[in-house]
């Protein structure tokens, strides 16, 4: 595990205004909350931020304003992996050129079935084009969405062939075993959870930490667990930011997710205006809402009776 890559990173969820452009504004606030939480950085344009819905010219604004709003370059894991390798290039240059290095980078996933080789190929394309001593990337495995598998051979050969620019892997897989292989295997890489759950197992055996979807509502619970897990006088403490951790991702999870996280976070913050999506996304209904805000009181009602 790399040292200088650890920790609680948010997969943070991207505002969008009624005209349906991102929300630069709402979501430098949010990054600097986030932070101030205790997230180690912000892994923008992944999943959980709709980053396929956005164009490249999109994508790169949006990096910009981020800067350009105060939230340090190193802060920052943008989502740089399209379908088009000559896109997945033009966004890691200008990542970098932001001062950002490390970025997460899905394969090219549209077409199905490709061989090992040619997953290698893609990755050496972008690599051999961006061709800059900074950059640090980490695989993003994510084969429920993507169908496109990351395998060891795979990360294996890469390694090899790149040595430190391939930083660690994102592991969006819901299976720990495999997430705990990764970290045997690759002991040099930083191996992050999908999956906020995963992420106390995980570091256990010799995970990194994580890059989730529900850091945008639990981030001081997950940095609790990251600092705390081996400490036997706050076991209690960890006990309960994990209980914390997983009934908000199961809540999360009652209806569509991306959705569902923008509306907790709406609810956070008392501002509706997370509530907007991207197409093909839709909004939770009203009475969507309310049930999760009513699963959500419960859960405060009970951590506050037993605290």
């Amino acid at each position: 595990m790399r040292a200088d890559l650890s920790g609680v990173f948010c997969a943070a969820a991207t505002p969008v205004l009624e005209d349906y452009s991102a929300d630069a504004k709402r979501l430098a606030a949010h990054c600097r909350q986030l932070l101030k939480d205790g997230c180690r950085g912000i892994a923008l344009l992944g999943s959980t931020g709709e980053a396929n819905s956005f164009s490249v010219s999109e994508r790169m604004a949006l990096l910009e304003a981020i800067v350009a709003d105060g939230i340090a370059p190193d802060r920052l894991l943008p989502g740089t992996g399209v379908c088009a390798l000559p896109d997945t290039v033009a966004l890691t240059r200008h990542a970098l050129s932001l001062g950002v290095s490390t970025v997460v980078m899905l394969p090219p996933f549209y077409y199905k079935g490709v061989s090992d080789d040619g997953l290698v190929d893609a990755y050496s394309y972008v690599i051999d084009r961006v061709n800059d001593p900074r950059l640090r990337v980490v695989l993003y495995h994510i084969p429920p969405i993507s169908q496109i598998p990351i395998p060891d051979a795979v990360i294996s050969t890469l390694i090899a062939r790149y040595g430190q620019v391939i930083a660690g892997v994102k592991d969006s897989s819901g299976d720990l075993e495999h997430m705990a292989g990764l970290a045997e295997t690759f002991p040099g890489l930083s191996i992050f959870a999908g999956a906020d759950p995963l992420m106390l197992p995980l570091l256990e055996r010799g995970g990194a930490g994580c890059i989730t979807a529900t850091s945008n509502l639990a981030a001081a619970q997950l940095r609790r667990i990251f600092d705390d897990r081996g400490n036997p006088d706050a076991k209690i403490a960890v006990q309960v930011a994990q209980a914390r951790v997983v009934a908000v991702r199961t809540i999360s999870s009652r209806f569509p997710q991306i959705p569902s996280i923008k509306a907790m976070i709406a609810r956070r913050y008392g501002d509706d205006g997370w509530c907007a999506l991207r197409h093909p996304f839709r909004s939770l209904s009203t009475e969507q809402r309310q049930i999760i805000g009513a699963l959500l009181d419960e859960l405060d009602a009970d951590e506050r009776a037993s605290a």
